[in-house]
């Protein structure tokens, strides 16, 4: 009896999560192996043919990965109207931010960049106002100043994803000043990669963590050319350890704040058609936006759960650039909205009910 009581509070939770609260995700969120239902043809005994409804891995891409951007976290278009904010500081090998914009464009972000130096502070925060969330894209030399970290801590306090980039040493300095600053975080080191590594099962090495948000519908990914190693710690939870073992990318998930630390910007831009990078991008900025915390204020209007609609292209927006700067190693080898009450006051009375069914059970 305890059994089937917990079984039916926890579904209760998940159609509580599952609902429209949760609209801009797919329907196979936080499956790296998604499943989907196919109407399979079977004969009967008595030689009639009867058809049943059976789950089945989807069509794959030449990588592995299931084919299609119903297979990504978020739906098309479900971030319209938001802003991803970039400082973008290495800028060598072409590196122009045009592959992750296109990406970012088929959930709705548009783009704001500055390029090769940090903006005034003014304006920096007058762009960070703007903005749904924070990239950062290091280079060799530091060009925050203590002003511009104090607007990114600010920034992340109040609920805004930051992603951090880096890439072999040096090419690291703001990614460890801003990481520094939010969580204790850190990376050293320079590993050639260029590999594709698949799931990790578990054990010590190479691999992406499985059936996370951020691994939806990626089974393999490109780790990048050149890689820095990030430094782990009690506050962040390793995403992808690279071929030679050492931890590439990792996240922070606390108290409603996100970020993530990534030692490997290549791929960005290097080798960008191998394994998972677009859908790992897009998955990224689709978790960053923390629509948990937010809800339907960065939702955008009239989404629906895995509705497969035509991702509207986002408004071309300003590029601030000053000179690039070289990479010499790169060329050698809590809401008050409707929303969130809603979702909330749904989670709690599912809670509640298992609360009450564990301990009823637990006198019988």
């Amino acid at each position: 009896m305890r059994t089937q009581l917990t079984a039916l509070a926890a579904a209760l939770v998940t159609s509580t999560l599952g609902s429209a609260a949760f609209a801009q995700y797919n329907a196979t969120a936080a499956a790296s192996r998604p499943q989907v239902h196919v109407q399979v043809a079977r004969r009967a005994a008595n030689g009639q043919t009867v058809y049943r409804d059976e789950l089945q891995s989807p069509a794959a891409d030449s990588y592995g990965n299931a084919a299609g951007n119903q297979f990504d976290l978020a739906v098309d278009g479900a971030f319209e109207g938001q802003t991803v904010a970039v400082l973008h500081f290495y800028t060598g090998e072409g590196f122009d931010f045009s592959l992750p914009r296109a990406a970012l464009q088929q959930k709705g972000f548009s783009v704001y960049r500055w390029s090769n130096a940090a903006p005034p502070i003014e304006e920096f925060r007058r762009g960070l106002a703007r903005a749904n969330q924070l990239w950062v894209i290091s280079n060799s030399a530091r060009m925050l100043t203590s002003a511009h970290l104090d607007a990114i801590e600010g920034f992340f306090e109040a609920g805004h994803g930051v992603y951090i980039w880096g890439d072999n040493a040096p090419y690291y300095a703001d990614a460890n000043a801003v990481a520094e600053r939010l969580f204790h975080g850190r990376m050293e080191g320079d590993l050639h990669g260029d590999q594709v590594v698949s799931l990790r099962q578990g054990a010590p090495g190479p691999g992406l963590l499985a059936d996370h948000l951020l691994s939806t519908g990626i089974e393999r990914l490109y780790e990048g050319i050149t890689i820095a190693t990030v430094q782990p710690n009690d506050a962040l939870t390793p995403l992808l350890y690279g071929s030679a073992g050492n931890l590439v990318t990792a996240f922070y998930d606390h108290n409603g704040r996100r970020a993530i630390l990534d030692g490997g910007f290549t791929r960005l831009y290097r080798q960008w058609d191998t394994a998972g990078t677009a859908r790992y991008v897009k998955n990224a900025a689709a978790w960053l936006a923390n629509a948990e915390r937010f809800g339907g204020a960065i939702v955008a209007h009239g989404v629906t759960q895995n509705a497969g609609r035509p991702a509207t292209p986002a408004p071309s927006t300003p590029t601030v650039s000053a000179p690039p700067v070289p990479h010499a190693s790169l060329a050698t080898p809590p809401s008050s909205s409707p929303w969130a009450r809603r979702a909330g006051a749904g989670l709690f009375g599912a809670l509640f009910l298992l609360g009450l069914a564990l301990s009823r059970s637990g006198k019988e």
